[in-house]
């Protein structure tokens, strides 16, 4: 048995993959492929208006807020967001917490002028800020919710008076938060919702249209908003595959259920890295993230040991990103609590091998 702990793409339901494979041989007996059917027919568009109605109800949205999916991943809204919010006159607010954020911190700043109001990135990211201030003019207040490289997560979202953006592509729908709180949210759906190729954006409509400057028809979320995610041809089969994960989710119970399944997986892991001799973690304590779990070993020698044993054993996915080292396992929702409790075991195992 695999149990895989990649970042992204990664691990689905199983559920998931067998209605997807098989609506890529037959949709719902129609006799044709998903990857065939026509994006303007009635089957494509009860998938698109089941899957954006299921966010809504997910997420207890209101009627200003709109559902979104689009092409490409969070890295094209690094740059959609200010072309959407941002004159070059004005000024948005960063925090920099991560790669990613940085990123959408370069990108942001070919549309105005940008505050990077709070970094970690001098103790390589390896917490979350809390001393710092928006200023009140500033258009927006962009957070991403959870590092995925370094495993740092904002365990509260930051109250402020400014628009509120997140990129909330590696924990979207894994915990309970007030979504209408934000002005705008955008999630790559590639680790808690579906597969590569398609992102999700959920924006309150009243932040719209106040820029002066043009915006390509493709990229001005109003258009999109105007033909109900239909502007141009979607990602038909990412959002198949996410509305079934969607479906799934609610199946679950809900974010409220797989918030307290994500809380008892992250807890078994940490509690075992921090009672096992060999392995540690650079993240301050309260800042863990609980999709991301990035830890060391104590001794470096050990570490492709370790990871030659895990990876005999069925395990794949916990190599850490290239910036950060060690290992990284991903702990998103469709992965089963029985795997950390693999992993644990195989941890404990190795423990009592080379102490």
């Amino acid at each position: 048995m695999i149990h895989n702990f990649n970042a992204g793409p990664s691990i689905l339901p199983k559920e998931v993959f067998e209605q997807s494979a098989q609506a890529v041989l037959n949709y719902n007996n129609s006799g044709l492929s998903i990857l065939e059917m026509g994006h303007r027919t009635p089957e494509f568009t009860e998938i698109m208006e089941e899957a954006r109605g299921l966010v809504r109800e997910l997420m207890h949205l209101d009627n200003d807020h709109q559902v979104l999916f689009l092409h490409g991943g969070a890295s094209t809204q690094f740059m959609q967001v200010p072309m959407n919010l941002l004159d070059p006159k004005d000024t948005a607010a960063y925090a920099d917490t991560g790669v990613w954020s940085s990123k959408a911190i370069k990108e942001a700043k070919l549309f105005g002028k940008i505050d990077v109001v709070c970094s970690s990135k001098e103790k390589n990211y390896s917490f979350i800020p809390n001393d710092f201030a928006v200023p009140n003019d500033a258009k927006y207040f962009h957070i991403t919710t959870n590092n995925t490289i370094y495993g740092t997560q904002w365990q509260s979202i930051p109250k402020t008076s400014n628009v509120l953006i997140a990129d909330m592509s590696s924990d979207i729908l894994s915990r309970e938060l007030n979504f209408n709180d934000f002005g705008l949210i955008y999630a790559g759906a590639q680790k808690n919702m579906g597969p590569a190729g398609v992102n999700l954006l959920v924006v309150n409509q009243n932040i719209l249209g106040k820029v002066k400057h043009p915006i390509p028809t493709i990229m001005d979320y109003r258009n999109h908003i105007a033909e109900g995610s239909m502007l141009n041809t979607p990602p038909v089969f990412a959002v198949y595959v996410c509305l079934l994960t969607l479906r799934w989710l609610k199946a679950q119970g809900g974010v409220a259920a797989i918030e307290k399944l994500n809380q008892q997986k992250a807890a078994l892991l940490y509690n075992e890295i921090d009672a096992n001799e060999l392995f540690t973690t650079n993240v301050v304590k309260e800042d863990r993230s609980k999709m991301n779990v990035c830890f060391v070993m104590k001794d470096p020698a050990l570490e492709k040991p370790f990871y030659d044993y895990v990876k005999s054993n069925g395990v794949i996915g916990i190599k850490g990103h290239r910036l950060s080292g060690g290992f990284r396992a991903s702990l998103y929702n469709a992965l089963p609590i029985s795997s950390v409790s693999y992993l644990v075991e195989l941890m404990r195992e190795f423990q009592q091998s080379h102490v």
